[in-house]
């Protein structure tokens, strides 16, 4: 969360009667010529030591760190970072605020020993990327969804000048492809999500005969129940397995009577949601 001077406020590590208390106090620091790094625990439970007035369970601690003119470049590189689609690792201890190209697999990583030995590692960038196989007014709407819920988003489609992929403004990345070559664009992996949703069946079942022995962390296709039945039988017939097409999920989304490409989108980020979080 940031607590500027001049009272700006981005972002949140709680919300309520805590966080309200917290950024008054950061905003008494920063009239101070020098604002001191410290961590602090909040325990959510009652009127007891380090309560934080919240009667929800739980407890967190949370790291106050002063930002002025001299991290200007670890700030650039961390928006380089999350602008360009790659990864880095932002560490935060008593006595350092910087940023490294190092990946870690976990999200976060910290350790406090007490309140002056203490560090915590945040990987930084995006860990899904979303790959829409479709970029028609659906594909418009997933993209929207997803980029709201902190995934990378491409987009592929293989007509020239359509519209709707044009005026894509939510994708980070947007292609126009040969469906044949599909697979080249698709990286394998846990953190991969494929949505296919092309403007025809012949399409459908084309990119996904080019997918359907990869590993995905998902894989799924837009269409009516009559559409993928057809689909199936015919995938069969050139000896795709039934193990690879219980892999994906048709029709995509969870069921909830969804009509508009909004309501599509909510449905499919739901279910990959879902998949997502499972072993939290």
């Amino acid at each position: 969360m940031l607590v500027a001077q001049d009272g700006f406020i981005f972002g949140s590590i709680g919300g309520g009667v805590m966080e309200f208390t917290l950024v008054e106090e950061v905003q008494n620091f920063l009239k101070n010529k020098e604002s001191p790094i410290f961590i602090k625990k909040q325990i959510h439970k009652g009127s007891i030591e380090n309560g934080s007035g919240m009667i929800c369970s739980g407890e967190q601690t949370v790291a106050f760190h002063c930002l002025d003119f001299k991290h200007t470049t670890v700030i650039e590189d961390i928006l380089s970072c999350i602008q360009t689609g790659q990864n880095g690792t932002l560490n935060l201890t008593p006595n350092s605020f910087c940023f490294s190209k190092k990946q870690q697999e976990n999200q976060f990583n910290y350790q406090i020993n007490s309140n002056s030995d203490w560090y915590y590692n945040e990987y930084i960038g995006y860990k899904e990327t979303l790959y829409i196989v479709g970029g028609g007014h659906v594909g418009v709407a997933v993209s929207e969804t997803f980029v709201k819920l902190g995934f990378y988003v491409v987009v592929f489609d293989n007509r020239e000048n359509l519209n709707t992929l044009e005026n894509n403004n939510f994708a980070h990345k947007k292609l126009v492809v040969d469906y044949n070559d599909i697979n080249n664009y698709i990286p394998e992996g846990k953190t991969s999500y494929v949505a296919i949703m092309t403007n025809k069946y012949t399409d459908d079942k084309l990119v996904l005969s080019k997918l359907l022995k990869n590993d995905y962390k998902f894989i799924g296709v837009l269409g009516s129940k009559a559409k993928l039945k057809t689909m199936w039988e015919v995938l069969r017939n050139e000896k795709h397995s039934q193990k690879e097409l219980d892999a994906v999920s048709a029709p995509i989304g969870l069921s909830i009577k969804s009509e508009t490409p909004e309501e599509i989108a909510i449905s499919i980020a739901a279910q990959i949601i879902q998949l997502k979080n499972q072993n939290k």
